[in-house]
This record gives C-alpha cells, structure tokens and sequence, in this order.
C-alpha cells in the first residue's frame, strides 16, 4: 500500500510539536516575555512567581518576563535579576516547578539602557550608545519621573556589558533553564545601539548598518559560544517605535536587520522571535529567510492575540510557533482552551503591574470556572 507524502509529512498545527534548537516543545503556543513586576526589592523570584509561572506551564514554551544581567541595568521597580547567586536560585525554583509540570522555561535577559533612572537602578549609571534620553517618564519607587540622559558608553563599558550578558545567560542555564533569550527588542539597550535614532556614534558601534548591528552580533555570538547556540533565541522588533527607537526608514531597517540576521545565521541559533504587526509581511520573511533558522512572531501591542490568529500563523507557514501575551496572562490553562474551542477568561489590565497575587495568580482554571 502506497503513502502519500501529505501523511508522511502532515501539516504542522498550532498544537503539534516542534523543536527549537535543544529545545524541545509540546506545541507551538509560546507565552510571551511579560513585565510582571512581582520581584520586590531584592529582585529576586519568591513562591508567587513560582506559582505564577508553574500554572502555565502547559504551553509549548515559557519565555520569562526581561530579567536584569546587572543592578544597572534594572528597567523597572520589581523587576527580578539573575545578578546574583540568591537571584539565579530564586529562578532555579520556578524553572523546577514548571519542569515538574513537563514545561519548557526560558529565561529572558534584559539590559535596560537608557529606559531606566537612578532611582530604579539603585543610583547606579545610566548607559546607552549615546547621550540622548527618552522623551517621557518612567514610574520610579519616588513616582513618576523624567528619563534621564544617559551616558554614551566606552568600549570598555560595552565589553563589560556584553560578559554581564555572558555571566547571566551561564548562571541561568546552570540554574536549569531550558535556555535564554537574548531581549533586542522594544527601545531597550541592544535595540538603542540598532536605532539611528538612538545611535549617534562615531566609532565602529555606530553609523552604518554594519556598525549598529555590531554590538548585537558581539552578544549573541558570545552567549552562543558560552552555554550553546542550540540554546540561545534572539528577540528583535524592527519598526516597533518603542522607547523613542523610531525605526522608520524601511530600506534602513532591512539593511540594519538584514545584516544581523546574515551575521547570526552561521551560529545555528534555538530560533528568532520577531515582534510585528504583520508577521506574515516582506519584512519578517524576509529576515526570516536570510535567518534560516526556526522562527517565533508575536504580532504585537495593538490588540490581544486571538485563537484564530495564533492558528492562521501557522497554518499560512509564516512562523514555526506563535508568542501569546495577554491571553496567557488571563488564561493559565490556554492550550487547552484553545484546543478545545472554551471561553476564556478576560485579562484585568489595571492588576498587571500590582503588587500581589490579584490579577496574578488567581485566574480560575477551566475546572474551576
């Protein structure tokens, strides 16, 4: 009896697995990287987090909330590190109670740059590419306050920058991270240095395409090398105006984009994940193409993403699994709500930064609704 190539390779659904270099996912519903802002003081992951992050261990991958490599670099009030040894075991914790569930956990590692203050960072210096400040406030433990002019950063500095990547990215997979995924995303360090807007050097760092994509590739390549490519993801957003990174010269982000992914191609990295509002667009297939490597889209702030959106990505091949953010945070058990067509719960956007277990951890199940 005869096989048909389409029974011997069946189209991939939303809720079949996949693998993402070592990485190894029961389906393709990937929870986002969400500012939870549950850390407290100390930045480090108590047993509200570890509950938090155990109740959705269901999806295919967890991809924890931006997590500090330095004091520093600190973006927000109660944002946790992995700084620290009392840091990284904090995580050790929650990467074992998502595992005992069957999940998959990696660990984001965010450097701020210039979207912090003094008063965030425990008065430490504030470092970007060059001394230009976001044009806004952001919300410190004295309130709301102007972002400070940061600035530009030596070599030196950037080198020491990029081993705080390395410390991070090695103390989180000696932790028991499934991997890391290095935050190149949403106005934050690595996309200032990408930004001609936020990018005003003169050096090799700066100026052409080339030269803002340096600092990128030097990261990437150094995490890659020190705990593994087949565990290391890179998150990018181009176009995504956040943090006054204003991307919006379309040939100058395909040159700044294209060359980055051309650079990180050889690497043979887990995946790229790429925020934007139309993943299936030229843009990110083209990166996609010139990455040759799994790919993961989330497709961005405007409006949640839905069941019919998350399937439609990856019946039309656009990417290998979709990134979900708020639906996740409302709905702990969302695969199989998903899988099963159930209502769902509605995300309390006034609680998503709160301090407690309201709007946290207190979703009801299915079971329980």
């Amino acid at each position: 009896m005869s096989v048909s190539t389409s029974e011997l390779s069946p189209t991939p659904s939303l809720f079949s697995p996949v693998s993402l270099g070592k990485i190894e996912l029961a389906n393709r519903i990937v929870m986002a990287p969400l500012t939870r802002v549950r850390a407290g003081s100390s930045g480090i992951p108590g047993d509200l987090m570890v509950e938090y992050y155990r109740q959705r261990a269901s999806v295919g991958m967890i991809i924890t909330e931006g997590t500090y490599p330095d004091h520093a670099s600190q973006g927000y009030v109660g944002e946790p590190g992995i700084a620290t040894d009392e840091q990284a075991a904090g995580w050790q914790r929650v990467f074992e109670a998502v595992h005992a569930e069957g999940g998959r956990i990696v660990l984001q590692i965010m450097h701020a740059g210039r979207g912090t203050h003094p008063d965030i960072n425990g008065g430490r210096r504030i470092l970007a590419p060059s001394a230009i400040a976001i044009d806004g406030k952001t919300f410190t433990e004295k309130g709301e306050q102007p972002y400070p002019v940061p600035e530009a950063m030596t070599t030196a500095e950037i080198r020491a920058a990029l081993e705080d990547f390395v410390t991070a990215a090695r103390r989180a997979i000696e932790a028991g991270a499934d991997g890391v995924e290095i935050h190149g995303a949403n106005g934050y360090l690595l996309q200032e240095f990408l930004s001609p807007a936020a990018n005003r050097r003169t050096d090799g760092y700066g100026g052409s395409p080339q030269n803002r994509a340096r600092f990128v590739v030097e990261v990437v390549t150094a995490v890659a090398q020190a705990v593994g490519a087949e565990r290391v993801g890179l998150r990018i957003s181009p176009e995504v105006d956040l943090g006054d990174v204003f991307e919006t010269d379309r040939d100058d982000v395909l040159a700044t984009y294209g060359t980055l992914v051309d650079q990180l191609r050889p690497l043979g990295l887990a995946y790229l994940s790429v925020l934007h509002a139309e993943p299936g667009g030229d843009l990110v297939q083209e990166l996609r193409r010139r990455f040759d490597g799994k790919l993961i889209v989330n497709n961005g702030f405007e409006s949640q993403t839905t069941r019919e959106q998350a399937l439609q990505q990856i019946e039309a091949g656009h990417a290998d699994a979709v990134v979900v953010g708020r639906a996740l945070i409302a709905n702990p058990d969302l695969v199989e709500r998903w899988q099963g067509g159930h209502p769902e719960n509605e995300p309390r956007p006034e609680l998503f930064y709160a301090p407690g277990a309201e709007g946290y951890t207190d979703y009801p199940f299915l079971e329980a609704a």
